[in-house]
């Protein structure tokens, strides 16, 4: 299902289009069937990602002694290295994306339906 998003593109307001791109690796315990989610506002030529919901790395998270590493996590801005993400289900990782999606149109001031 997730998959049939990659390359969708909806356009959210005047020049500000959200873009799906969703890739797929090999499967592992630590890596579920998607692998990354990112919603893109591209100007002319590109973008860079507002939002990213992915596995395709791990991040570690935790104090010296009680450090863990985590695949599962979100992006908040392309500088962010990243957040812890609970992965249920795929209905509910795309609730939660579109919900920061609407966290940062709002954050930027752009009007939209979400």
């Amino acid at each position: 299902m997730l998959l049939s998003l990659d390359g969708a593109e909806y356009e959210m307001a005047p020049g500000v289009i959200i873009g799906f791109a969703v890739r797929r690796t090999k499967t592992t315990p630590q890596r579920p069937q998607w692998h990354q989610l990112r919603a893109r506002a591209p100007a002319e030529g590109g973008g860079a990602p507002w939002v990213r919901f992915d596995n395709a790395h791990p991040i570690e998270r935790g104090g010296r002694r009680h450090k863990r590493v985590v695949y599962d996590h979100w992006h908040r801005t392309t500088r962010d290295e990243g957040r812890p993400y609970a992965f249920t289900t795929l209905l509910k990782l795309l609730d939660d994306f579109w919900q920061e999606v609407k966290r940062t149109l709002n954050e930027k001031g752009i009007p939209n339906d979400l």
